[in-house]
């Protein structure tokens, strides 16, 4: 029995260590980003769409840049006159960056923009998602609400969201990144918790499996999480100083694009 146990013991043991996962760093583009906030991959095209803040505070000077998935810079200045340009979204062949206080939509063929779809009472708007409907979604950090854009209308879909940031729509639900706990948000918006105790100023959410996710922190943090709660810390570059905001992942190759935003750079690690 003893011998039994002690099998069973190490068998689980053993488990536990294999279901672990790990990050290989692939590459490190060169540094001629501005302050990039979010990088979002393009399958169909193969390129991934970095937003560039720009200057803290200064309008006009946000962008997006098309950078491959080798990291080398395709074009830096896709798209310029932008503010403070953080989320982005795609759906189709339009591409939606978050301002400070309005959505703008660009045409991704052309890189010009086509329209802005202003928010209301919006302080600091964020992140960015778009469900199968091409519903568009996007948070306020500042007033705590989550605005729904329809047919080119906007709305406010949830709010009292304490320092909310990152979204994804799934289906369905929406997923949601709110000071330290990730939440779901089902069709009729009933909030549960996936998970609590994340840290770093939680940034950027994908889904990599059914029920399993990566988030980062953009103080520099990379969480594994599962639907039970368990989380597993898969970097932390606080103390370096380097950032990790709102990841792209790519599904077929299991890379994740991470902006280093004070460094001015993207970072590709592979998940393993």
């Amino acid at each position: 029995m003893k011998t039994t146990s002690a099998f069973l013991f190490t068998l689980l043991v053993s488990i536990q260590v294999f279901a672990q996962h790990s990050l290989e760093k692939l590459w490190l583009s060169d540094s001629t980003l501005n302050h990039p906030e979010s990088a979002l991959l393009d399958t169909k095209a193969k390129v991934l769409y970095v937003s560039n803040i720009g200057p803290f505070d200064s309008q006009g000077k946000g962008s997006v840049s098309k950078v491959g998935l080798d990291g080398k810079m395709i074009k830096n200045d896709w798209v310029t006159g932008l503010t403070a340009t953080k989320g982005l979204g795609q759906y189709k062949d339009k591409l939606y960056a978050a301002e400070n206080s309005s959505v703008a939509i660009i045409d991704i063929s052309s890189g010009k923009i086509l329209n802005r779809v202003a928010i209301d009472g919006s302080q600091m708007l964020n992140d960015v998602t778009v469900d199968p409907k091409g519903i568009v979604y996007v948070s306020d950090s500042k007033t705590g609400k989550v605005h729904k854009i329809a047919d080119g209308k906007a709305s406010v879909y949830l709010e009292n969201l304490t320092d909310i940031n990152g979204l994804l729509a799934v289906g369905s639900d929406l997923y949601i990144l709110a000071g330290t706990t990730f939440h779901k948000s089902d069709a009729n918006k009933k909030l549960t918790v996936i998970a609590e105790g994340l840290e770093g100023g939680l940034d950027g959410i994908e889904m990599v499996a059914p029920n399993e996710f990566l988030v980062t922190g953009w103080e520099g943090t990379i969480y594994f999480v599962k639907s039970d709660g368990s989380k597993q810390s898969l970097l932390d570059t606080r103390g370096q100083k380097i950032n990790a905001a709102d990841l792209g992942y790519d599904s077929k190759t299991k890379t994740l694009y991470v902006p280093q935003m004070m460094s001015n750079s993207i970072c590709a690690y592979k998940l393993k």
